[in-house]
């Protein structure tokens, strides 16, 4: 089978992999489509995500679907044939953080295509994966695979969205309209958010931020710009840059709420401070999801307008291609490998 593997900054390998065998409690997934993710991108570019650092090569992947193929003796899950996305986190599920309900910041979880661990917990960027069929869930009737394929990271942003509280009537702030940040705008309309500012470099990438129900579109380089609200009451923070923080801070109204969503660079990131503290305003991290997986699949389901999020589908032997497009947010917003023709199967 073929698989997309990273070998460190740069190099990016489509390879022949043997085909796996489930384990105990395993299923074996043909996977049809996986998204390419930032994270992905910052291994290809970097060789690394945050302070998660390349130490071997690495099946990259976490956004992936496909149909069940067959399970070890025993295993119970959806049927042989059924459409299913991967829920991508393996909790420990006895540290303090599982035990107090919040998995998704487990410090013992294995997370597929992820070198926070070593050996790395492999990816999903393959034709046939070998996953714990407790991670299968089978697509909500009338759930296209394709569309499917957006559910982690609408989970990523249901939990932001949640994070920073109840946004019925409310105005947000999203900062950063790559894929993130345009679920995160799909997401708080799902909240009832009454009214959402969009701020990016790139026209193309406010374009998508309409698409997904963006009021108001913001070029994040003009301080002039006629857009720019006067406060909003909450701010979700999906660039992953230092002035995308500090853009949330200082227009977040008194004693409101900013959620950092985008990983900031590794080190340390200036941020306005003294605002946090004059202004009272509450500033939360959001990590990954848990539940939320569920109802991103529900959501997904109720509503055919996420399809327009989806900019490019490519053959998994062009990979590389797939990457240079994902990384271009100029002519895309997410772009899905596609392992349905795989011809080495």
């Amino acid at each position: 089978m073929r698989g997309c593997v990273i070998h460190g900054a740069g190099d990016l390998r489509v390879e022949e992999l043997p085909v796996p065998r489930p384990g105990p409690d395993e299923a074996l997934v043909a996977v049809r489509y996986g998204g390419v993710c930032g994270s992905d991108l910052h291994y290809w570019r970097h060789g690394g995500v945050g302070d998660f650092r390349l130490r071997e090569p690495m099946l990259l992947g976490h956004e992936v679907v496909g149909t069940v193929v067959a399970y070890s003796p025993g295993t119970p899950g959806p049927g042989v044939g059924t459409p299913v996305a991967v829920h991508p986190a393996t909790p420990c599920g006895v540290c303090p953080e599982c035990v107090d309900g919040r998995r998704n910041v487990c410090r013992d979880t294995r997370y597929l295509g992820s070198a926070a661990r070593f050996p790395h917990v492999q990816g999903g960027f393959a034709s046939r994966i070998a996953v714990p069929a407790s991670q299968l869930r089978a697509l909500p009737p009338g759930l296209a695979p394709r569309r499917a394929a957006l559910a982690e990271p609408l989970a990523v942003a249901l939990h932001a969205v949640g994070r920073a509280g109840d946004l019925t009537g409310r105005h947000v702030l999203v900062t950063g309209a790559g894929p993130i940040g345009c679920l995160v705008v799909a997401a708080a309309r799902a909240a009832g958010a009454a009214r959402v500012t969009v701020s990016d470099l790139l026209p193309a990438a406010l374009e998508y931020a309409r698409a997904a129900g963006a009021d108001v579109l913001v070029r994040a380089d003009d301080p002039d710009d006629a857009g720019w609200p006067a406060e909003v009451d909450a701010a979700i923070e999906a660039s992953g840059v230092a002035a995308g923080l500090d853009a949330c801070l200082r227009l977040v109204r008194r004693g409101g709420v900013v959620v950092q969503l985008g990983m900031l660079p590794p080190g340390r990131s200036p941020f306005a401070g003294n605002l946090v503290v004059s202004r009272e305003i509450e500033l939360r991290g959001a990590f990954r999801f848990d539940g939320e997986f569920d109802a991103a699949l529900d959501l997904l389901a109720a509503e055919p307008a996420f399809d327009a999020l989806v900019g490019a589908v490519v053959p998994v032997r062009d990979a590389e291609s797939a990457f240079e497009l994902a990384a271009d947010r100029s002519r895309s917003c997410k772009v899905l490998l596609d392992f349905g023709a795989d011809p080495a199967l």
